[in-house]
């Protein structure tokens, strides 16, 4: 796809995330549409993927796993509209029984997923493990991560840090949703995180830092990040975001971490994102 092709698949996805969570009333459409360029970047320009013959063990593929998995409407929707199950499935999202319940489950057997994710810590090191086998096995391909910067007050993210250094687990590009909010307020009041740079640095991680809300900017860091990789130190992407991004009155605030938009709301959002590829 073009940069402007991407552009317009991410309009869709944000068009997919608030009538989700809208039609539940629950969800958390925040996170989602601020990471909703990355996800559109990865899946229709990055990844080595095959969304039509999905296997767990991800042998000769690229892999992704989602740890603040609580931004699932963003996911399932790239995740449909990339081919691995019918886009008019989005609309069982957080329904009794359905594949797409809020927080990603593997248990339903739903293809592109990897883990059950949504208990914040976790996924980094499921990620370097995934990514240590791949290079234990002889498997060329990388294996990406993402996770919320709220998430980093985690202990097990630290752990993890120092190990994927010490093994050189250099077939690993690690992004953290860098967006200044979590569930109750701003990270910067709820507990800093400093430096972020110089902290994933002197865990002795490789660290490069881009905006996620420009297509171009965004595209550019991760064909940036793949040429780094076999280097011997695992790639950690710092991604600058909005909360909310596309839509005016919920970007930028924590306020809209978790909250789903009324029948106006969400007439007002829909107003603002342009319907590409037919909403579902």
């Amino acid at each position: 796809m073009t940069i402007q092709e991407l552009e317009s698949t991410a309009s869709q996805v944000r068009r997919d995330i608030v009538r989700m969570v809208h039609a539940v009333n629950s969800g958390h459409p925040g996170g989602s549409m601020g990471c909703t360029d990355y996800f559109v970047a990865l899946y229709f320009r990055i990844l080595k993927h095959q969304p039509t013959n999905w296997q767990m063990d991800g042998i000769g593929d690229d892999l992704f796993f989602l740890s603040n998995g609580h931004i699932s409407p963003v996911w399932y929707s790239v995740l449909a509209r990339s081919g691995y199950f019918p886009v008019s499935e989005l609309s069982t999202f957080r329904k009794l029984n359905t594949r797409l319940q809020g927080h990603p489950t593997t248990h339903e057997g739903l293809p592109g997923v990897r883990m059950a994710s949504g208990s914040l810590g976790q996924g980094l090191s499921v990620a370097i493990g995934a990514a240590q086998s791949k290079k234990l096995n002889g498997d060329k391909q990388l294996v990406y991560s993402l996770h919320g910067d709220g998430e980093l007050q985690e202990g097990q993210i630290w752990e993890a840090a120092m190990y994927a250094a010490h093994h050189k687990i250099d077939n690993l590009i690690s992004t953290i949703d860098v967006n200044g909010q979590q569930i109750d307020g701003p990270t910067e009041k709820v507990m800093s995180l400093g430096n972020l740079r110089s902290k994933w640095e002197a865990f002795g991680w490789h660290v490069m830092e881009t905006n996620g809300n420009v297509m171009s900017d965004l595209l550019n860091t991760l064909e940036l990040a793949k040429s780094a990789t076999g280097q011997g130190k695992p790639i950690m992407i710092l991604m600058t975001t909005s909360m909310g991004k596309g839509v005016d009155f919920m970007e930028g605030t924590h306020k809209w971490h978790g909250v789903a938009p009324n029948d106006a709301e969400l007439a007002l959002a829909l107003g603002q994102l342009t319907e590409t590829l037919g909403d579902y």
